[in-house]
């Protein structure tokens, strides 16, 4: 398959569909599961998407290490290359990883406002004209509202889109009736769109819980396959 065919036909597209056309400039978008579940795994496949669009992308991590989110797209790209027979793999990803930059910090030894300092210098001195930043591993217990109000704000100054994940701790259960999480209750409105992850059977379901149009928990017809890790269709 060719790259346009694969991004035409990418699972992606339905969940664009699903939020009234995609994410959006300046909006918020935060996946939240259990640790372990697949946010990760989301987050770099959207970015993958992303990048076989030639869209750069800023990937800011707050673990510890980085080499793991290196083998998490190296992964991931080698999954969609396979399943969907990609056509001149080798020189795509070469292609690719040039509009793809990671950056990582420590939560508890910098601030929002310098991780934004900068990701603004990497964009607009270091002229990477970045589609969308991915916020992987930032701790909500931490800090919620006031970071988000800086992010928010920073997406909506450069006209870019900003994917996080949240991982939920603690005993069950973890979300209210209406399907959000305790963790996010207290800043939903400062939020575009929000995804839960939850297993099932044999797959891992991503739910619709806040988009743009409206705010009730749906099931997208998009799942996780534990064995590709990649997002895919239901009946794929």
């Amino acid at each position: 398959m060719v790259k346009s065919e694969l991004i035409k036909r990418s699972p992606l597209r339905i969940l664009e569909k699903s939020i009234q056309g995609g994410l959006g400039k300046g909006n918020i978008g935060i996946l939240a599961s259990r640790k372990g579940v697949g946010k990760t795994a989301c987050l770099v496949h959207i970015a993958t998407d992303k990048l076989l669009q030639n869209k750069p992308v800023i990937h800011v991590s707050y673990s510890s290490r980085v080499d793991y989110i290196i083998n998490w797209y190296e992964d991931i790209f080698k999954e969609i290359a396979k399943k969907r027979q990609l056509e001149s793999a080798v020189d795509v990803h070469d292609e690719i990883i040039k509009n793809r930059v990671i950056m990582n910090f420590k939560q508890d030894g910098v601030n929002t406002e310098q991780v934004l300092k900068s990701l603004t210098a990497m964009i607009e001195y270091g002229k990477f004209a970045a589609d969308a930043i991915i916020v992987d591993g930032f701790d909500f217990t931490q800090s919620c509202s006031d970071d988000l109000d800086l992010f928010k704000n920073f997406a909506e100054k450069l006209g870019l889109e900003v994917w996080f994940s949240a991982s939920l701790k603690g005993e069950e259960p973890l979300f209210n009736e209406s399907g959000v999480p305790f963790l996010l209750e207290g800043c939903l409105g400062k939020l575009d769109v929000l995804i839960t992850l939850r297993f099932e059977k044999d797959h891992v379901q991503l739910n619709l819980v806040k988009d743009p149009e409206f705010s009730s928990t749906k099931n997208l017809d998009l799942k996780l396959d534990p064995k590709t890790l990649l997002i895919s269709e239901h009946g794929e």
